[in-house]
């Protein structure tokens, strides 16, 4: 079987993916706008579901890499595929309940307890 593509486009596939997806839209988007609106207790269905969507579009990634390697791919082609992608699967995938549902969770505790002083 052929490569699906060259080492020179594997870096460049994979710097894409690595710097452009993973770092600049959910890196960025996920720390800069997900952090601080789960910090003020807005938009959560946005923040979740965009959170959902990057760890969905991680396994999709690293699922071609996967299969890249089942088919016999060099490692030049499957390793720029699976590396960003299971990065970003697991990543989203632990920063969703330990970082933005307890911000959340926080918010919403504080909430409770403001309302309870007011009412006191």
């Amino acid at each position: 079987m052929d490569p699906w593509w060259t080492q020179q486009q594997a870096g460049m596939i994979g710097g894409l993916l690595g710097g452009v997806v993973v770092g600049a839209i959910f890196g960025g988007l996920g720390g800069g706008i997900g952090g601080p609106l789960a910090a003020k207790g807005i938009a959560k269905r946005f923040v979740v579901g965009f959170f959902i969507f990057g760890i969905i579009t991680g396994l999709a990634i690293a699922g071609v890499g996967l299969t890249a390697l089942a088919l016999g791919q060099p490692f030049h082609v499957w390793f720029w595929l699976l590396q960003p992608g299971a990065l970003l699967a697991f990543l989203y995938a632990v920063l969703l309940p330990t970082v933005i549902l307890k911000s959340y969770q926080r918010h919403d505790e504080r909430k409770l307890a403001a309302e309870e002083l007011r009412r006191a």
